[in-house]
């Protein structure tokens, strides 16, 4: 596909298996995780049929094999999020252990001030809650506006309120509750000037919309590859070179070690400082098919054909006097993610029924995101609808009519 057209959604769709088998059904849970394309699931099939080795340890040719395959990776992902110096990409499991390095490899001292949003993940949450316990760290919380829209002059007030004793800003970058954006950039020449690093927690940005980690101005960069067509146990942590190279690594021994005796021991420089235990080879393996495959389009087409779908959607169901869209009444403030609130009716079982009904499957539940619904009193949390750019439009009319007619049925509305 070249880039400047229009997403070529049915190109795309060729990839997945899933999505070229009859009666297919409506694939909603992007936020979530995505669907795996062909050339992935091949590629972590290769590496135990043909080279089922590690890198960076044995010499012969499958060792070497892999060893520049997790080369060749790194450096893709690198390319993907537009970081100079691939070295700064490190591999994990995923975005929650990607957090919890920072939070434990960060030297800490009693007093620190952490910063985050009212609307983040449990795996942005907890890693500074425990900090706090075991280090004598402080977190504040900066609340949103009512739409969910960030509060950027909160968040100034939060930082003088810290003053020196500012170490950390942690935020998301887009929401996995609603789809907004934080902007990254502004708070990150904001918690600058304070001395402080800034953490952007891509989860649902790296998958979703252009990434140049340079131009969002920020220290650390986390993101999770299931999210964007890799395989699952795959994760990446981007960092400037001269913070990672100070974090104590969570995984110690293995390939992170440069040296040592009964006494002491010293540390490799990044990545392999951080890279404790043997990789996640064939995980890699399809992360590199993922990559290239997402390399042939252009991620802003990927954001506006999500924008597109997550308009009908919405405008499907806004007429509903049961529901409530979580967010900003825009659809182009919240991506692909149409999250609603259900009143009086039960979150889970419209979730169930909308399978049921006609294979529309969509996430219903709190989302990791307790400490929002919990301010809001919303106890069963939404029922969330997120799409991907394989997604359709008539996937996305199929979702809006398939939720109206369960929605009515359960009211008495359709009798």
């Amino acid at each position: 596909m070249k880039r400047g057209e229009f997403m070529d959604v049915a190109g795309f769709r060729e990839h997945f298996p899933v999505l070229t088998e009859d009666n297919c059904p409506v694939y909603l849970d992007n936020a979530c995780m995505t669907l795996r394309p062909k050339t992935v699931i091949d590629a972590v099939s290769d590496y135990y049929t043909n080279n089922p080795s590690c890198a960076g340890r044995s010499v012969h040719r499958w060792g070497m094999s892999i060893s520049r395959m997790v080369s060749r990776t790194r450096r893709k992902l690198a390319t993907h999020i537009h970081a100079s110096n691939p070295q700064e990409v490190i591999f994990t499991s995923n975005a929650t252990h990607s957090i919890n390095q920072i939070a434990s490899g960060l030297k800490w001292k009693k007093g620190d001030v952490v910063i985050t949003s009212d609307r983040e993940h449990n795996s942005n949450l907890i890693p500074w809650l425990q900090a706090k316990e075991k280090f004598g760290v402080e977190l504040k919380t900066v609340q949103s506006h009512p739409d969910n829209t960030f509060d950027i002059e909160a968040f100034e007030n939060a930082c003088a309120d810290a003053g020196d004793s500012l170490r950390l800003v942690s935020m998301v970058h887009v929401g996995n509750l609603d789809g907004v954006e934080i902007p990254i950039s502004d708070v990150s020449k904001i918690a600058h000037d304070h001395g402080a690093l800034v953490h952007a927690d891509g989860a649902q940005s790296a998958p979703h919309i252009p990434i140049d980690v340079s131009a969002l101005g920020c220290d650390l960069f986390s993101f999770s590859l299931h999210k964007m067509l890799g395989p699952t146990g795959v994760g990446a942590l981007w960092g400037r070179e001269d913070v990672l190279n100070d974090f104590e690594p969570i995984l110690a021994g293995g390939g992170t070690v440069e040296d040592a005796d009964s006494i002491s021991y010293k540390l490799r420089t990044i990545p392999d400082r951080l890279e404790g235990g043997l990789g996640h080879y064939s995980g890699i393996c399809g992360t590199e098919a993922a990559l290239d495959l997402l390399a042939q389009y252009d991620m802003s087409e990927f954001a506006a054909q999500e924008v597109k779908l997550n308009q009908i959607m919405s405008d499907g169901i806004r007429h509903l006097p049961e529901v409530s869209i979580i967010g900003p009444e825009n659809p182009a403030q919240r991506g692909g993610i149409c999250s609603i609130s259900l009143h009086n009716l039960d979150v889970q079982n419209v979730g169930i029924l909308m399978d049921e009904v006609n294979s529309v499957f969509v996430r219903a539940g709190l989302h990791c995101v307790n400490q929002w619904f919990n301010s809001q009193n919303l106890e069963q949390g939404s029922l969330r609808a997120s799409a991907y750019a394989y997604n359709t439009e008539e996937e996305a009319k199929c979702f809006a009519d398939t939720f109206c007619d369960i929605v009515d049925s359960l009211t008495g509305r359709s009798e």
